[in-house]
């Protein structure tokens, strides 16, 4: 095989593990926590931050997700009663997204279950 035919080889083993492995971490966080992959990273990332806070713009830079998919999930979580929003005092256009001790204690379960379904398909421990 040619170097650039290894590549596109290499390429496309990387997305099927990719996205058996989303699908599989999709599937079972609703299951068990009623959380979709992406509003887990969008929570995951703010209970790591200082605080339990984050700018929504910080998050983004995180995540491959658009801004309007981002709005949706703080807001669905916000509903739901995971995260607070506020303006960012420092900067107004900002936003600022706190995880409530709900929405901690939330993240801390997923987080068994990430763990859980990437240990499977990964084969770390």
């Amino acid at each position: 095989m040619t170097t650039d035919a290894l590549l596109v080889a290499e390429w496309r083993d990387l997305l099927s593990r990719y996205s058996k492995v989303a699908h599989e971490l999709d599937r079972a966080l609703q299951a068990k926590h009623g959380l979709t992959m992406s509003d887990y990273e969008v929570l995951d990332r703010i209970v790591a931050s200082d605080d339990c806070k984050a700018r929504a713009a910080d998050i983004l830079a995180d995540l491959h997700l658009s801004q309007s998919a981002l709005s949706r999930a703080v807001a669905r979580m916000e509903k739901c009663g995971l995260v607070d929003r506020s303006m960012c005092v420092t900067d107004r256009r900002g936003v600022n997204v706190t995880a409530t001790e709900q929405g901690r204690a939330l993240q801390a379960e997923a987080r068994e279950t990430q763990l859980a379904v990437l240990r499977e398909f990964l084969g770390a421990g």
